[in-house]
Formats: C-alpha cells, structure tokens, sequence
C-alpha cells in the first residue's frame, strides 16, 4: 500500500513559510504526542533555515503518558526545548510563551545591552495536518482566533493572531512532504488522520492498526470490543471479529469492513481507546 497527499495547497504553504519566517523571531512545531517523529515534517529544518525552533508535544491527553515523557527526553537530548499540551483543555499552554523566551533569551540580553527595547516575540506556528496547531493557538488566545477542525486541510492562509500579552503568532497551514520513503511513517499518520480518508484504503490501514494494538495495547481492543486479539491471527481477523461483536454485517453474515474501519479510526482517534501512541 502506497499513501501519498500532498494536493496543491501544500506547495503554496512551504513558499509561504519560506517567505514569512523572516518576520519571525522563532518557530513553535506542533507534533502529534501519539505518533511525535512522524508527525515531524523532515522539509521543514530547510525552510525555516537559521531560525531557532521548539517543539510542542500536542494531544497530550491522547497518547500514552510513560511514551510521552521517552519522546520529550529523546527531543531535549537532541537540543530541542519541549513543551507538552493538551489542545482539548488547555494543559500546558502556559508554558508556550514562556518556551519561546528562553529559547530567545540570548538575543533579548543583547537587544538590552544595546538599549533596545524588547517587543513581544512574533512564534510562527508549524506542523503537519491535523496536530492541532489552531487549537492550540485558541487555547493561548482564550478565543476562536484560528479556524479548528477533526480533519487535515482546515486551515489553508497564514493567520496572524494576537495574545493578550501582546505576543503574535502565526498559524500556517499543515504540510506534509511529497514523498513517504518508509511505509509505518505513512501508516502512522493515517492512523491519527494527518492524511485523508478519501485517499486511503480505510479497511487495510484499519487492519494494520489493529495488528499494532493486538502486539502493543490487545487490552484496549478486548475492552472495547469485547474480542480476544490473541484468538486471531492478524489484525484483519481482529477487525472481522469486532465488526461480529458490534453486529456490523452485510446480507449474507461478512462482516461489513468498511464500517468497522470507520469505528476503529474513529475510536482511536477520539481516544475511545484509551490513552495510545504508535510509535
């Protein structure tokens, strides 16, 4: 199975960005915390060039906590600062701007030492569909600045939104990459959605969840579900025995697929599942 999306919104982004982020002091990346590398676009260190940048492990409140804290140290052992959020209730949020002055410490002290008066920082916000980049930018701003959705591809124009304590920031839209060279990346950004449904094959990316959570959280699926993943073989079977349980079948007694697909990408993506990651 091949998964590529990159529609024509995506080029236009990237020459954005490369033509905004000299307006820029530094650069916040959204990750997803269920998938963090992944969720990584490897086009965006060329883009943003020299700027400094930190990293905000978003949907916090979706993965597995004890991954989480393995994924911040990986990233702080690499130098890059680390803020974790939740973008559903706002948990860590007010640690954003605070990230972005220390990573902006040095330049303040000499804009100081030259009598420069410090203004608020302008953080431009980057990431691939779907980490909730918008959503985090509404929790800073206590409102609806930025257009929020469950689906990739809601926000398609630069955004400038201004915070109460006069910070501005810059939402862009979500980019991905024209090419996924290693199949479980794409894989892993169609299990939280970073790609659309329309152009994937839901009942085999489906399976191929099913197969992880049978080798990684087999409880979440036998809670949920009420199945056994250790009865089944493959993650096909296990989605053809949970169709069964959930009564989804078509005329004959197969089991509706589709519809069970649907369920589980749903279902895991809204963290009905449980607390997840899958890499």
């Amino acid at each position: 199975m091949e998964i590529q999306w990159f529609p024509g919104h995506m080029a236009k982004t990237r020459r954005m960005i490369e033509e905004n982020i000299r307006l820029c002091d530094c650069v916040a990346e959204i990750v997803d915390a269920r998938c963090p590398q992944s969720s990584r676009n490897p086009e965006l260190p060329s883009l943003l060039g020299n700027k400094k940048s930190f990293i905000v492990i978003n949907k916090c409140d979706l993965a597995d906590p004890s991954a989480t804290e393995g994924w911040q140290r990986r990233f702080e052992a690499e130098g890059l600062p680390v803020v974790c959020t939740s973008a559903s209730d706002g948990r860590g949020a007010a640690k954003f701007t605070a990230a972005a002055e220390r990573l902006m410490a040095s330049k303040r002290e000499k804009d100081r030492e030259k009598g420069l008066v410090s203004k608020p920082l302008k953080i431009m916000v980057c990431g691939i569909p779907n980490v909730g980049k918008s959503s985090v930018i509404n929790k800073l701003g206590g409102r609806a600045a930025a257009k929020v959705g469950d689906r990739p591809g809601v926000t398609r124009g630069k955004q400038w939104i201004t915070l109460k304590n006069g910070y501005l920031l810059l939402d862009t839209p979500g980019i991905l990459w024209p090419k996924f060279d290693d199949r479980q990346t794409a894989l892993n950004l169609a299990f939280t959605g970073a790609i659309k449904d329309d152009v994937l094959d839901v009942e085999e990316v489906a399976a191929e969840l099913c197969a992880f959570l049978k080798e990684n959280y087999p409880s979440a699926l036998e809670e949920r579900y009420k199945v056994n993943p250790s009865d089944e073989p493959d993650g096909l079977a296990v989605l053809e025995a949970l169709c069964r349980r959930r009564g989804f079948v078509v005329k004959g007694g197969e089991a509706d697929l589709l519809r069970g697909a649907n369920a589980v990408l749903d279902e895991f993506r809204s963290g009905k599942l449980g607390r997840i990651t899958v890499e």
